[in-house]
């Protein structure tokens, strides 16, 4: 329940921000926003604005006028507000919490909907740099979220200083060291003969060792133990490139220094900018051969660690919906049909070309960039449900 709870929340706030970023640009440039929805199809309630007032639905399954049993409004009332002129606008509540979408007038979208009919409130209607802006809107909100989470984190916490000391302080579960019993309070006296007196040297012995088997000399209450472990390896970016370090899964203690607000946002800003740093990496690794496409992860994989960093705590939670804040930006902003910097790019290319691509050819480049974006999304699928049974 954990993890599906955290996976709700975490991918829920983050597409939630991306796509109010989108309504408060349109709304911003005088685009008609004709549904905002959280979650996805089917609706449960929805609220439109109307002339003097609201209008409410609730949506369940019941007879439609051919008497077969189909979802649709099963009551509807309104409430009048004297005066409101009235956007339109669909608020809906769907079934799916995984975050929503933004239906805008005049544009070609996930919907296929061809319906232009060149009017000032289309999105198609307004400049390039209205067009731009609030096509790039939602990447710019996932960014502000993320630099908004890690301030937040940093100020809150202060700056961690591990303490150098070689006492195990908190262990890792299913890792060598929890396996084989070591405990908190255990202070590392060798590895592999190699005498230890700082946690620096023992992190660095243990890295240069993955999948190894090492023997410790640790101490507990006074009496020294000897046993053998085998290492397990964690791949981490070192200088733009994947390197395999040992671990075997525990960590020292831990102070935190206070920091003031503004030395908060430095450090959030620079987080941010390493965490899509790393999205840029990781699309480095995969064209190099570095990477393979088999370690691309989904929604299972983000569930998985959403329900261990929730396990973790508040702070870890939080750390990983930023990071996943700043991978959702970066890849929505690739110049790919679908994606918003495809949308992006079109716009861009139509204003070089000084035409407009013909309404035909913009549902050919959107068709094909759905296609490309399915096929990434059974790759992803494929490769998570290969790590549920392969552990």
């Amino acid at each position: 329940m954990t993890t599906i709870l955290a996976f709700i929340i975490v991918l829920g706030v983050i597409v939630m921000v991306h796509e109010l970023g989108h309504f408060f640009a349109a709304r911003s440039v005088g685009v008609r926003v004709d549904r905002f929805s959280i979650g996805f199809p089917p609706r449960i309630m929805t609220m439109t604005s109307v002339p003097n007032g609201f209008e409410f639905k609730l949506f369940f399954y019941r007879k439609d006028q051919d008497g077969k049993i189909s979802w649709g409004p099963i009551n509807s009332w309104v409430v009048k507000k004297p005066g409101r002129t009235g956007s339109g606008t669909e608020y809906c509540f769907a079934i799916i919490p995984l975050g929503g979408y933004v239906k805008m007038a005049g544009m070609i979208d996930e919907s296929m909907d061809g319906t232009i009919k060149n009017k000032p409130y289309e999105l198609m209607s307004k400049p390039v740099w209205a067009q731009i802006w609030v096509m790039s809107a939602g990447v710019i909100m996932n960014i502000l979220l993320a630099f908004i989470i890690f301030t937040g984190v940093v100020w809150d916490q202060g700056i961690p200083i591990p303490k150098d000391d070689p006492v195990i302080h908190s262990l890792i579960n299913d890792m060598p060291a929890k396996n084989m019993g070591l405990l908190p309070g255990d202070r590392i006296l060798s590895v592999d003969d190699v005498q230890i007196s700082t946690w620096t040297e023992l992190s660095t012995t243990i890295h240069a060792m993955p999948n190894t088997p090492i023997t410790l000399i640790y101490q507990r209450d006074g009496v020294e133990y000897k046993q053998s472990i085998t290492t397990s390896f964690q791949i981490q970016p070192i200088n733009g490139r994947l390197d395999t370090l040992g671990v075997i899964g525990i960590a020292p203690e831990f102070t935190y220094r206070p920091i003031g607000f503004l030395e908060a946002t430095k450090i959030g800003a620079s987080s941010t900018i390493g965490a899509l740093g790393l999205v840029v990496l990781s699309v480095r690794l995969l064209i190099s051969g570095e990477a393979s496409i088999s370690d691309l992860g989904g929604p299972i994989l983000i569930a998985q660690i959403a329900g261990e960093t929730a396990r973790a705590g508040l702070v870890s939670l939080l750390t990983f919906m930023a990071i996943i804040s700043c991978n959702l930006a970066f890849i929505n902003f690739l110049p790919v049909p679908g994606l918003d910097g495809g949308h992006v790019f079109i716009i861009l290319a139509e204003s070089l070309l000084r035409r407009k691509f013909t309404l035909k050819t913009r549902m050919i480049i959107q068709q094909v960039g759905m296609a490309f974006l399915l096929l990434l999304m059974a790759t992803v699928m494929i490769n998570d449900i290969g790590r549920l049974f392969t552990n």
